[in-house]
C-alpha cells in the first residue's frame, strides 16, 4: 500500500470532510451580541434613567447617559469578537502544505486538502498535517509538546504501540523521515477534538457579577425611595407635575450612570499599565479578575521551566559537578565542590561530555540577524550534551577532527541506546550513550559489579529528582574489530552519567512566594511524568516533594479523590485539564490558568481568566487567552494581578463616593419639608449636581494609583458584595453627614432671610466634591492630577450655576453674597476633612485568606 490514494477518490472524500476543517458555530449575529450587553442589570437602570431625563427634557444628562451606555456596548461586543477567534487558530496552526503520494506520484497540497486514507510524507521540519499511523520511520522523532506538555520529543516506529506508531496533527518533525497514513482529519483529529472542548465559554467576570447584583438592589431601593419622595410632597399639596419630575430627577441621580465609565477608564489604564509591564489584555474584564484570582493553575513546560533541555548534573566514578548557565550557548560554568573546572582540572568530567558530543547528532546554530540566542537543531537532549561540553571548555569540532566517525549503531526504542565509532590512529574508539537500564550491566560495560551498583543508585536518585538519565561509556581498540553491533556494544567502561531536565526559571519561586503571600493558590498542572512534575513543584515552592502526585489516569478512573485537595497534577490529557479547573471553580474560587500549547487552550478558555505565553506559546493558546505575556514570565502575572486589585479598588473608591452623594440627596429631599422647606432642591438642581459630580470626578478616581499595601493581602472573597467589607456603613455615613451639612447650611440660610435653596445647591454640590478628593489613595501627591483638575472644573461650575445668568435661569438659582460662597467653601473643605477622618478611624475591613485543601508550601 504504497501508491496511495487516487486523485479522484481524494477528491470525493475531501468533499465529504468539508476541506478538513475543523467544524466551527456560525458567528453570532451582531444584534444578538449588543441586545447580550443591553440585558446587564446596570446598564437596564441606566436606559430607564435615560428615558426618563427625556421625558423631563433634560438633554444634557440623557445625552451623556446614552454615551456611556454606547461605548460600554461597543467594548463589550468587540472583547467578544477577539475571544472567538480561539477555535479558529487551530487550523491557522495546521501545516500550509503537505506531501502526498497519490496515483504513485508523490505531490504537494494544502494541508487542508489532506484526507483519510492518504500516504503523507514527513520530512525534518515539517508540521504534521493530520493524525495518522506510521508505516515507515527512520529516525523519526516528533515533538508532542504543544498537545501534551512532554519537554522531551518522542521516537516514532512502526509497530503494535499505539503512541509510538501514530502521530497528531500540529506536532512537529525535528529528526528523521517517515511515511504516515492519514486516519483523521478536522473534527475527528487530536485538533479537532481540542477545539470541541473549546466552545464553553466563561460566565461573568467576578466584577460583573457584583455589579449585576449590586444593579438590581439599587433600582430596587431607588424606586422605593423616589416613591416615597413623591408621596410625601403630594400629601403636603405640592404640584402633582412638580412631584412627579423631582422624583424621576431624584431617581436620575440616585443612580451612578458614571459607573460603567469608571470601570472603563479603569480597566483601560490598567490594561495600559500591564502594557507597559509585559502584559498585552486581549479582554478589558479580564484586568479586574486578575484581582479577585484565588488560585493559580499554570503549566509547566516553558511556563515555570524555561522550555529548554539542560544537562545540569554530572556523575563520574570520581564524583559529582554542576552544570549552569541560560539557553543553549556556551556562556555559562562547571562546578565541583563549589570550585570551577575546566577540561584540564577535571579529566573525568572532559572525558565523559567528549563521548556525549560524539556521540551526538544534534548541532547548535550560534545567534544570527542580531539575534541573542543559540538555537537549537535536532534533539534538544543531544544539544543540551553538546552545551555542557562547550561550558567545560570542549572544542566539538577539534573532536571531530581528531576522531571522526565512520560508523554508527542509531538510537531506537528497543535498545534505547545508540553508538558511534570513530577512527583513533591506527585502532577505533566506540562510544555509546543510552538509559541506565540498559547501559549498566554486563556484557555492554566491563566494569566491577561495585562500579555498576553506585551509578544505578545514582541514576535511580537523579530519577526521582525529576532528571532524564543517560549513561555513557566507551572503549578504545589497538585495530579494527570484526564490525557487528555485539562487539563495538560489549566490554565498554563506563565514563558517567548524566541528568537532564527542563529547568526552573530562575523567578519561578519567587513568583510562587509572591503569590501565596497575596493569598493566591499556586498549582501545577502538565502532560510531562510525575517525576519530573512532583521536582518542578517542589523546586518553585508549589508543593513539597513528600507531596502527592496524581495523574491522568487517577482523574479517568475517579480514583484520584477530591481535585481540590492536590497541588500537582501530571499525565492530564486536555479535557482532564478542563475537570481540574472546573472543579476548583465548582469550590468558589476563581482560577487564573496559564499554558502555552495547543493541549493548554480549553483549559484556558473556560478559566476565569486564562494567561498564554507570547514567544513560545501556540496561536491556539494566544488566542484562547485573556491575557498574553509577551516576556513569557510567570511573574508578570504577579503585576497583573497587583493591576487588578487597584481596578477593585478604584471602584469601590467611587461607588462610596458616588452613593454617599445620592444618599445625601435622597436624605435631603426626604427631610427638607419636615423642617419647613417643602422642595429642598428643584429637580434641574438635583441634575446638575449629579451631572457635575458624577461626571469628570466620579472618572478621575477610576485612575488612582495601587495601594502600598495591596498584594500582601489575600482578594476579596468572590461571593462577597461590591458593597461589602464595611462599604455600606460608611456610604451611609458619608451619606448622612453631607445632608446634615446641607440642610443645617439650608436652615441657617431660610433663617436669615438668604436664598435658603440656591445655598443648599450649593453646599451639597461642594461637599460631595470634598469627599472626592478625600477618597484619594495618596493625599498631598501629584499621582493622579487629572482628579484634582476635575474637582476644580467642576467646583467651578457649581458657582456658575448661581453666578452666570443663563445658568441661574436653567436652574432656578439666585446670587449669593461672596461670604456665603465661602461658608460653601468651608463646608466642602470639611467633606474633605471628614472623609479623611473616617477612613483612618473605620478603615476597609482586608480580606481574610481563604484556605485552599490542598497542602500549602511557601
Amino acid at each position: 500500500m504504497t501508491a496511495g490514494l487516487s486523485r479522484e477518490e481524494a477528491a470525493r472524500r475531501l468533499g465529504g470532510y468539508g476541506a478538513n476543517a475543523v467544524a466551527q458555530e456560525r458567528p453570532t449575529p451582531v444584534w444578538r451580541r449588543v441586545a447580550q450587553q443591553l440585558r446587564d442589570p446596570l446598564i437596564v437602570v441606566l436606559l430607564v434613567a435615560a428615558a426618563l431625563t427625556l421625558a423631563t427634557r433634560d438633554f444634557p444628562d440623557t445625552a451623556v447617559i446614552l454615551l456611556v451606555i454606547t461605548v460600554n456596548t461597543v467594548a463589550g461586543v468587540a472583547q467578544e469578537v477577539r475571544a472567538e477567534r480561539a477555535v479558529a487558530a487551530l487550523t491557522a496552526l495546521s501545516a500550509p502544505t503537505a506531501r502526498v503520494v497519490r496515483d504513485g506520484a508523490e505531490t504537494s497540497v494544502p494541508a487542508a486538502d489532506v484526507v483519510p486514507g492518504d500516504l503523507v510524507l514527513l520530512g525534518e521540519g515539517d508540521i504534521v498535517p493530520a493524525d495518522g499511523d506510521v508505516l515507515d520511520a527512520a529516525l523519526l522523532l516528533v515533538d508532542e509538546s504543544a498537545l501534551t506538555g512532554e519537554s522531551v520529543p518522542v521516537e516514532k516506529t512502526v509497530g503494535t504501540d499505539v503512541a509510538l506508531g501514530t502521530v497528531s496533527a500540529g506536532t512537529v518533525v525535528v529528526r528523521g523521515r517517515g511515511r504516515v497514513r492519514v486516519t483523521g482529519t478536522g473534527p475527528d483529529s487530536a485538533l479537532g477534538r481540542i477545539a470541541a472542548l473549546m466552545g464553553n465559554a466563561p460566565g461573568l467576570t467576578p466584577l460583573q457579577r457584583r455589579l449585576a447584583r449590586f444593579g438590581r438592589v439599587l433600582a430596587a431601593v431607588t424606586v422605593a425611595l423616589c416613591a416615597v419622595v413623591l408621596a410625601l410632597g403630594l400629601v403636603r399639596g405640592q404640584p402633582v407635575e412638580l412631584m412627579v419630575v423631582a422624583a424621576i430627577s431624584l431617581a436620575v441621580a440616585a443612580v451612578p450612570e458614571s459607573l460603567p465609565a469608571v470601570v472603563t477608564l479603569a480597566l483601560a489604564l490598567g490594561a495600559r499599565r500591564m502594557a507597559d509591564r509585559h502584559a498585552i489584555v486581549r479582554r478589558l474584564p479580564a484586568v479586574e479578575t486578575l484581582g479577585s484570582v484565588t488560585v493559580l493553575a499554570t503549566d509547566k513546560t516553558g511556563t515555570l521551566t524555561e522550555g529548554r533541555m539542560a544537562a545540569e548534573r554530572l556523575w563520574t566514578p570520581r564524583g559529582t559537578a554542576t552544570v549552569s548557565g541560560t539557553g543553549y550557548g556556551p556562556e555559562g560554568r562547571v562546578a565541583r565542590d563549589g570550585h570551577l573546572v575546566t577540561a584540564s582540572d577535571a579529566p573525568d568530567l572532559a572525558a565523559l561530555l567528549s563521548a556525549a558530543m560524539l556521540c551526538n547528532d544534534a548541532a547548535l546554530e550560534p545567534p544570527s540577524d542580531g539575534g541573542a540566542r543559540w538555537r537549537p537543531m535536532g534533539d534538544p537532549t543531544e544539544a543540551a550534551l553538546l552545551t555542557a561540553g562547550a561550558r567545560l571548555g570542549l572544542d566539538r569540532a577539534a573532536l571531530e577532527r581528531d576522531l571522526p566517525r565512520f560508523d554508527e549503531i542509531p538510537f531506537d526504542s528497543a535498545r534505547k541506546r545508540m553508538t558511534t565509532v570513530h577512527r583513533r590512529g591506527g585502532g577505533l574508539r566506540v562510544v555509546s550513550k543510552g538509559a541506565p537500564e540498559v547501559m549498566l550491566r554486563p556484557p555492554v560495560l566491563a566494569d566491577p559489579p561495585d562500579t555498576l551498583s553506585r551509578a544505578a543508585a545514582r541514576a535511580e536518585e537523579l530519577a526521582r529528582g525529576g532528571y532524564r538519565v543517560l549513561a555513557v561509556a566507551s572503549a578504545d581498540h589497538d585495530k579494527t574489530p570484526p564490525a557487528t553491533h555485539d562487539t563495538w556494544e560489549s566490554g565498554l567502561s563506563l565514563l558517567g552519567l548524566v541528568g537532564i531536565l527542563d529547568p526552573p526559571r530562575d523567578t519561578s519561586r519567587t513568583t510562587i512566594a509572591a503569590c501565596e503571600r497575596a493569598g493566591i493558590t499556586p498549582v501545577l498542572i502538565t502532560g510531562d511524568h510525575p517525576l519530573t512534575a512532583r521536582a518542578v513543584a517542589a523546586r518553585s515552592g508549589i508543593a513539597a516533594r513528600q507531596d502527592e502526585v496524581t495523574t491522568g489516569t487517577r482523574i479517568r478512573t475517579g480514583t484520584a479523590g477530591e481535585l481540590t485537595a492536590l497541588r500537582v497534577y501530571a499525565r492530564t490529557t486536555p479535557d482532564q485539564k478542563l475537570d481540574i479547573v472546573q472543579a476548583w471553580r465548582a469550590a468558589g474560587h476563581v482560577v487564573a490558568m496559564t499554558g502555552d500549547g495547543v493541549n493548554d487552550g480549553p483549559a484556558l478558555r473556560r478559566a476565569d481568566i486564562g494567561v498564554a505565553m507570547g514567544r513560545r506559546g501556540t496561536e491556539v493558546a494566544r488566542q484562547a487567552a485573556d491575557l498574553v505575556l509577551a516576556d513569557d514570565n510567570l511573574s508578570t502575572v504577579v503585576a497583573a494581578v497587583e493591576e487588578g486589585r487597584r481596578v477593585y479598588a478604584n471602584v469601590r473608591r467611587f461607588l462610596l463616593y458616588a452613593l454617599a452623594g445620592g444618599t445625601a440627596e435622597i436624605l435631603v429631599m426626604l427631610l427638607g419639608p419636615f423642617l419647613g422647606m417643602p422642595l429642598p432642591l428643584l429637580p434641574a438642581q438635583i441634575l446638575w449636581i449629579n451631572l457635575l459630580t458624577h461626571g469628570l470626578p466620579g472618572v478621575a478616581l477610576g485612575a488612582e494609583p495601587v495601594a502600598p499595601d495591596v498584594m500582601r493581602h489575600p482578594p476579596r472573597p468572590p461571593e462577597e458584595s461590591v458593597l461589602g467589607a464595611g462599604l455600606w456603613p460608611r456610604i451611609l455615613a458619608m451619606g448622612a453627614f453631607v445632608a446634615c451639612v446641607t440642610l443645617a447650611a439650608g436652615v441657617w440660610a431660610r433663617e436669615a432671610g438668604r436664598p435658603w435653596q440656591s445655598m443648599m445647591f450649593l453646599v451639597l454640590g461642594a461637599t460631595q466634591l470634598g469627599i472626592a478628593l478625600g477618597s484619594r489613595a495618596r493625599p498631598g501627591s501629584l499621582t493622579n492630577p487629572f482628579l484634582l483638575v476635575a474637582v476644580g472644573t467642576a467646583l467651578a461650575l457649581q458657582a456658575a450655576g448661581v453666578y452666570l445668568p443663563p445658568l441661574r435661569a436653567l436652574l432656578g438659582t439666585e446670587p449669593l453674597p461672596p461670604a456665603d460662597l465661602a461658608i460653601a467653601c468651608v463646608l466642602s473643605g470639611l467633606g474633605h476633612v471628614v472623609m479623611r477622618a473616617q477612613r483612618r478611624l473605620f478603615p476597609e475591613r482586608p480580606p481574610h485568606a481563604r484556605p485552599a485543601r490542598g497542602p500549602a508550601h511557601g
